[in-house]
């Protein structure tokens, strides 16, 4: 017959029945001292039976209630307790997440964040472990979480009761006491922000100290070409400074930037036998050689990739909070020390006809030999972000040395608004091969503007005034001509202005109702008959109500009664 498949596995354990399991329990967690040793005794004589099997929940519960009884005593000191929370603390974390760590080793707060330990446990675990010690009361809360932990996710299970989804391993804490603790860890991290700080600059002096003992008995020539090699003791230096920057490399590069370091001081230069930069080299800084010498041991060990990234950007940060600031010789050497990494990173020189030992010789003053993919694009707005008089330079070198160039037209235009919002000369720069676009200013576009607006007026005016005296012109002619035509006539050319459509036809101005005012003073008479008239064919037609003249040898001949007619058929007006 076959056994059930949902059937449990069975295993021995160490204590007799569940009725000891429960008082073992109710033991650990008491607040007698007493019964917590009963306790602790029980779970060594399990120890025994389980040999080297021991649950792990239970030899953890064990190693904290003991530390909680040897703190009731009285009977053992401060320094001392911690020893022993640390320690209980350390194994109950690495013996708990042990079992979770693969191949591969993984980060314990990770882990632990898996199990829901609170990562404050973690933190305490590696302070005992690699920092300054934690103080009591810290290592009274965390082996009282950790009870609480183990109670919940052990011993509870081991009854048949399953875990509170719901539970959080501070609930027990109360407000006061998270605020506290809230408090005291803002204070931790800037005790060992300001712990940090002070090691950095430790390390940094002693380095200084090392290369200024280096080059004291050296004379100014042989230090100008050459430079000792490391002793004993600058290699433990640069061997801590190592470690340093692994872990707090932004630091470390803070610390650098400071005055006294990467920005020597007039002493320091004085002791180099450095000059000081003169005018002509502000637009185009340049690192001293012998300056650049004391510090190439450490930045080339600690070059890397990552390392030359973190150097600029703090390096173009600084540069922007100097902008504010009246500090050229900072600013000089900050600018410096950006166009030194340039510089190194370039291969816009190539020396084809040099030797090795020449090319040698070149290549140990650099940082880097091996070119670095940079962030163009973010140099290039850093480098806007911080104008000075070192940026038409900075900004000439990055815009030579990108992977992807920008167009040349505008390289050139950039490069030439740095300049004048700089106020300096512009670099050497090849202009594209245009025809060249002036520079207009505000100023010259008001003045080009009413230059233009003064002579569009004046050739306005002139059209206008030749065109008004040919009209003249061509007025005055035709007057002429029809006053010649009207001479020894009564009738006369009118050359006042007179508006005409006010006045009906056959009316002038001033002219009264009496017909007799048009009369002229020398005028001849004819009869009807008397006047001439010409033939015309007979398809001539008649007026209407006039009966057609007859024809004569002689002409037309109007009888009295047509002459009647023709005089009533006439109106005045």
């Amino acid at each position: 017959m076959k056994k059930r498949s949902s059937e449990k596995k069975r295993h021995v354990v160490s204590w007799i029945n569940k009725a000891e399991w429960d008082q073992v329990l109710e033991y650990l967690y008491s607040k007698d001292p007493g019964l917590q040793r009963y306790a602790l005794n029980r779970i060594s004589a399990w120890k025994a039976r389980y040999a080297n099997s021991t649950p792990v929940a239970v030899d953890c519960t064990a190693d904290l209630v003991r530390c909680q009884v040897l703190d009731r005593s009285g009977q053992v000191g401060g320094e001392d307790l911690v020893l022993l929370y640390g320690a209980a603390l350390v194994r109950f974390v690495n013996q708990i997440t042990e079992r979770q760590q693969g191949r591969t080793a993984r980060p314990l707060r990770r882990l632990a964040g898996n199990l829901n330990i609170p990562e404050w446990v973690v933190d305490l675990r590696h302070d005992v472990t690699h920092r300054k010690l934690p103080t009591l009361k810290w290592c009274r809360k965390g082996c009282k979480v950790v009870l609480d932990w183990l109670q919940q996710e052990y011993w509870s299970r081991q009854l048949g009761g399953g875990a509170n989804e719901g539970w959080d391993c501070q609930s027990d804490l109360d407000e006061e006491e998270m605020d506290l603790k809230r408090q005291e860890d803002e204070l931790l991290a800037k005790q060992k922000e300001m712990e940090a700080y002070k090691t950095a600059r430790e390390l940094l002096i002693s380095f200084e100290n090392e290369q200024f003992k280096a080059c004291g008995g050296l004379h100014e020539e042989l230090r100008r070409n050459a430079w000792p090699a490391p002793l004993a003791d600058m290699s433990w230096i640069l061997a801590e400074i190592k470690q340093y920057s692994v872990e707090s490399s932004g630091l470390l590069v803070d610390v650098l930037l400071e005055d006294g370091f990467l920005v020597p001081t007039m002493e320091q230069l004085q002791t180099l036998g450095c000059d000081s930069p003169d005018a002509d080299s502000i637009t185009e800084p340049r690192l001293p050689q012998t300056f650049l010498r004391f510090w190439l041991p450490l930045l080339k060990m600690l070059n890397s990739p990552s390392f030359i990234h973190l150097l600029l950007e703090k390096l173009f940060v600084e540069l922007k909070l100097l902008t504010t600031e009246q500090n050229n010789h900072r600013v000089f050497y900050i600018s410096a020390w950006i166009s030194e990494v340039f510089v190194c990173n370039s291969n816009k020189f190539e020396f084809h006809f040099e030797t090795k030992a020449q090319k040698k010789n070149r290549m140990k003053d650099r940082i880097f030999v091996n070119r670095i993919q940079l962030r163009w694009q973010q140099l290039l707005s850093a480098c806007l972000d911080a104008p000075c008089t070192c940026t038409p330079h900075l900004l000439q070198l990055i815009l030579d040395d990108m992977d992807h160039p920008l167009p040349l037209d505008t390289r050139h235009r950039l490069l030439q608004l740095c300049s004048i919002y700089t106020q300096s000369a512009p670099p050497d720069f090849a202009p594209p091969p245009q025809h060249k676009q002036p520079i207009y200013t505000l100023e010259s576009l008001h003045e080009k503007l009413q230059h233009s607006r003064h002579h569009s007026h004046a050739r306005r005016s002139k059209a206008d005034s030749e065109r008004n005296k040919s009209l003249q012109e061509h007025k005055s002619s035709d007057v002429h001509e029809k006053a010649e035509l009207l001479r020894g006539s009564p009738w006369q050319v009118c050359v006042d202005k007179v508006l005409w459509k006010s006045f009906p036809l056959g009316k002038l101005p001033g002219q009264s109702d009496d017909p007799s005012c048009l009369m002229v003073e020398n005028y001849s008479t004819m009869t009807v008959f008397d006047q001439p008239v010409e033939l015309e064919s007979s398809n001539t037609h008649s007026a209407a109500g006039v009966s057609a003249p007859m024809r004569t040898s002689e002409g037309l001949l109007w009888s009295h009664s047509d002459v009647n007619k023709l005089k009533t058929g006439l109106k005045l007006f």
